[in-house]
């Protein structure tokens, strides 16, 4: 529509974005480009199908709506009984979420780590990429702790991922912002999805870089070439974000009402549009703010994370601010050993 009314829209072309958005059409795509991906199978027509396949790849397997997001239409199975349920309860929340069923199969990790490139590329041919972010700690297949750069990722690896990256994107002739999300485990990494857009994690991003991706879009999408080269991109400390929702912090269980008192630090990014009075309703994503840290290594950004968290005060609904502190007092995310699988491995002193 902005085409068709000569509106400049900053972003990917829809073109692009179309054939990301679709999980099946990106896989093949990305093989195309030589990107790794995890073996699975675009076609599955039906639960009798799925199980033939299955015997095949192997399990686990994780089933996944083609057109899905935010952990909707996606479940584990780990055996035959399991895949013919998962298959028909999963396209019923495909249709209905999405307005198509189609749903296909891939290998599943079971202690994968989840990490994810930002790139951007202008419409003159340049394409960089600004370093990755870890986006492991989950729940429900959505994330709530980002922190960048990936802690504990050997450089080979690490640089691997982001030649990666930028490959799919000069192969799929790609503009603008954009993520390619990957799983990682035991030294091997594989193509996730992509974000044809500008994520809820890019402060993380922009804090040890720098660069205003913001800014850099809109120069993009005007025609303008990016600000930085590659090589002149630097990354600086270590900055994590946090995901403030509405909801009980045990149960994940939305928590609408209306805010009584709110308070963030000073001293801080918060990325938020709420205040006292504001009402919080259950028709929508329950993310209310975006709090985000930077300093000089990850140890002294956890602390300040922590400080910041003590501080916030938000009242007169139920959120996640004492999951998240729980989160950050773990001696295995101090020490770096986190997977997707974190908040389910310690939900003994995390969700109590």
């Amino acid at each position: 529509m902005c085409k068709e009314n000569d509106l400049v829209f900053v972003g990917p072309k829809p073109e692009t974005i179309e054939a990301m958005g679709d999980k099946i059409s990106a896989r093949e795509k990305m093989e195309a480009a030589g990107v790794p991906v995890l073996p699975g199978n675009h076609n599955v027509a039906s639960a009798d199908e799925a199980v033939e396949i299955a015997a095949t790849i192997g399990y686990p397997l994780m089933v996944k709506a083609a057109a899905g997001g935010g952990g909707i239409g996606m479940e584990l199975v780990t055996n035959d009984d399991q895949l013919r349920k998962a298959y028909s309860s999963n396209q019923r929340r495909a249709k209905n979420y999405f307005g198509s069923g189609n749903l296909y199969l891939e290998k599943a990790l079971l202690n994968p780590r989840h990490i994810e490139i930002q790139v951007i590329a202008d419409s003159l041919g340049d394409a960089i990429h600004l370093g990755e972010r870890d986006c492991s700690i989950q729940r429900r297949h959505q994330k709530v702790i980002e922190e960048a750069p990936a802690p504990s990722l050997c450089d080979d690896v690490r640089e691997a991922m982001r030649q990666a990256a930028l490959k799919a994107v000069k192969s799929l002739q790609y503009v603008n912002a954009g993520t390619l999300e990957f799983l990682y485990e035991e030294g091997q990494f594989y193509f996730l999805e992509m974000n044809t857009r500008l994520q809820v994690e890019h402060p993380v991003t922009e804090a040890i870089t720098g660069i205003d991706l913001v800014k850099e879009q809109i120069n993009v999408a005007s025609g303008k070439e990016l600000s930085v080269r590659q090589e002149e991109v630097t990354f600086t400390g270590h900055s994590i974000e946090c995901r403030v929702y509405a909801e009980d912090p045990v149960t994940f269980f939305p928590s609408p009402g209306t805010l009584s008192n709110v308070l963030f630090p000073r001293d801080v990014r918060v990325d938020h549009s709420i205040e006292s009075g504001t009402e919080v309703t259950p028709f929508y994503d329950p993310m209310i703010a975006k709090v985000i840290v930077h300093d000089l290594d990850r140890q002294k950004a956890i602390e300040k994370m922590k400080q910041t968290l003590l501080n916030t005060s938000i009242e007169g609904i139920k959120t996640n601010i004492p999951f998240l502190r729980r989160v950050l007092d773990q001696p295995d995310f101090i020490n770096e050993n986190m997977n997707t699988n974190f908040v389910q491995k310690h939900k003994e002193t995390i969700l109590q």
